[in-house]
């Protein structure tokens, strides 16, 4: 009748995609993710080199230089993880592929490994950006982690989301 003891789905868990210090998206040193144009998320300072799911889902596209991923989860949310700062650059170098477009993946699977040392040396920034690229009226975005933690592991939720029932 009132729907009181229905429970509430929490939605999707997003678990970072990299090991490293948890920075807020805003800080990411590229007008077009800082401002939140592609979306909203967060951002990861990494200290190890494998890219891995941040959710349950299905592999929608790898830019063919392997610095960016879509995935999509359940519901049809819709996530980017993009791989350092003008990174499309090296075209290809310090990136090796490891998931394939069409696949499925559990959240922590490999998706990519990458030479974070290279990317550095070369002087692009290794920030690592996970985007929920659904536009914000059409999902909710709840972030959990606060910001200057060490993340990784699919023990620590960044970020919760879910698709919003109008």
């Amino acid at each position: 009748m009132f729907n009181i003891f229905k429970k509430k789905s929490k939605g999707i868990e997003v678990i970072s995609c990299v090991e490293g210090i948890l920075i807020p998206l805003k800080d990411v040193p590229d007008p077009v993710f800082s401002s939140g144009a592609i979306g909203r998320g967060v951002a990861v300072k990494p200290t190890a080199g494998v890219i891995v799911s941040p959710v349950d889902g299905i592999v929608k596209m790898i830019f063919p230089t392997n610095h960016a991923i879509g995935i999509e989860a359940k519901d049809g949310l819709e996530f980017l993880i993009h791989v350092g700062v003008d990174t499309v650059k090296l075209k290809g170098e310090g990136f090796k592929r490891i998931a394939t477009e069409g696949s499925t993946v559990k959240a922590g699977e490999s998706l990519l490994e990458v030479d974070f040392k290279l990317l550095e040396e070369k002087g692009y920034p290794t920030d690592t950006l996970i985007i929920l690229t659904n536009d914000e009226t059409k999902a909710d975005f709840h972030e959990i982690t606060a910001y200057g933690q060490n993340v990784g592991g699919v023990e620590k939720v960044l970020f919760t989301c879910e698709i919003r029932k109008n």
